[in-house]
């Protein structure tokens, strides 16, 4: 059985205390028109809430956004020490040969892992990405397994890779939800290596000068942008997944948005229309810091345990909700978890949702955890406890 119930008042009011009120709940702000086929908004500060999306389910290709993927299983070999950033890689006749955007590396060069990166990242190389993907595999044809495994393992549910780099290839495709979810993921799991994303230019020494800007319009027109890759080819479009990091009120580090446009008619079409949602984002709604990192949300009643309460929350980061300007004062809470709760519980584990609401509208469901742990009780302090659940 389910039961709901309040979260704390008082914390809420604390949070919401130096924001504006209306009488009645806001409307849900519309998003701009976006010339592209599917395209998404997402709070990444407030639990990855999507603001705004058309057709996110709808399988695309993904041309380079491809490469995000295999930027995460270059960043997690690096952080496994798999292989290393000085570390220097040999160029195949497989890499060499790569069409589309390049590097412009051939099989008389080693290339360091981390120039190698910044040619798939700002460069866009084809030629970079196979050289990585060879390093980190030991073959094309292993690293796309990896990158599958990868992407069943991240969640994403409609994600098919055929190769490293986003050449147009039967079943290669994704879908505008799961790129916001690797996009995400990318930034939380490898905090270490995500400015490569913010390089405006970059050429390896003694390659031509042809290849060497970030398609990234952003980077160069938005200061508060930091990433992070662009896409193209016939079938796809033009693709943009960014990111931007503004200052915010109340949200220690800023607010971050992450939009994803993918189809559109040209480069600066696709810049256009990145900047529009995120500007729309940023302006229609407002991030509110509801519970702080490992503030308990709530405590519940626990049976059967050596406590007699669980304190559940977020432990490594505040809860946060983005909600329409000027609504954060009808901001609700309710808990969703089962009942009763019996020991033993593991710290960590995931017990409850809090659900955010405005109105009858469900904001964000955000997963509550177990703070502390909580052991079994011996067998008197069971035994006491069946016989007070089964008399209630």
């Amino acid at each position: 059985m389910t039961r709901l119930t309040r979260a704390p008042a008082a914390a809420l009011a604390a949070a919401v205390l130096a924001l504006a009120a209306f009488s009645s709940a806001a409307q849900t702000p519309q998003p701009p028109e976006i010339a592209a086929p599917a395209y998404l908004l997402m709070d990444v500060t407030a639990a990855g809430q999507v603001l705004a999306g058309k057709d996110l389910d709808a399988p695309v290709e993904p041309a380079s956004l491809t490469k995000l993927m295999t930027a995460y299983l270059v960043f997690d070999a690096l952080r496994t020490k798999k292989i290393a950033l000085e570390q220097r890689l040999p160029v195949s006749e497989r890499a060499w040969k790569m069409p589309g955007s390049r590097m412009f590396i051939d099989p008389k060069m080693q290339v360091p892992v981390e120039d190698l990166i910044k040619g798939m990242i700002v460069q866009s190389g084809n030629d970079a990405t196979v050289a990585l993907a060879e390093g980190v595999g030991g073959s094309v044809e292993n690293f796309v397994r990896l990158m599958n495994e990868q992407a069943k393992a991240l969640g994403m549910k409609n994600t098919g890779y055929r190769n490293p780099e986003g050449l147009t290839e039967a079943g290669h495709t994704t879908t505008a939800r799961d790129l916001a979810l690797l996009a995400t993921r990318l930034l939380h799991d490898f905090p270490e290596y995500v400015h490569y994303y913010t390089i405006k230019k970059y050429r390896y020494p003694g390659t031509p000068a042809s290849n060497e800007n970030n398609r990234n319009l952003l980077l160069w027109r938005d200061p508060t942008v930091d990433g992070l890759k662009t896409g193209h080819t016939k079938a796809a479009g033009y693709c943009l997944v960014a990111t931007a990091k503004r200052d915010f009120p109340n949200l220690t580090g800023g607010r971050r948005l992450l939009s994803v446009v993918l189809g559109a008619a040209s480069e600066n079409a696709r810049a256009n229309e990145s900047q529009k949602l995120l500007n729309w984002g940023y302006t229609a709604y407002e991030g509110v810091k509801l519970f702080d990192a490992n503030q308990p949300v709530a405590t519940p009643r626990v049976w059967k345990g050596k406590a007699n309460t669980l304190k559940l929350g977020r432990p490594d980061e505040p809860i946060v909700v983005a909600v329409p300007a000027g609504s954060a004062a009808q901001v609700k809470t309710e808990i969703a978890r089962p009942e009763p709760l019996v020991a033993p519980f593991a710290q960590g584990q995931a017990v409850a949702t809090l659900k955010v609401k405005l109105g009858e509208e469900t904001l964000a469901e955000v997963p509550l955890v177990a703070l502390e742990a909580v052991e079994e009780a011996g067998w008197l302090g069971r035994a006491w406890d069946a016989m007070r659940l089964w008399v209630q």
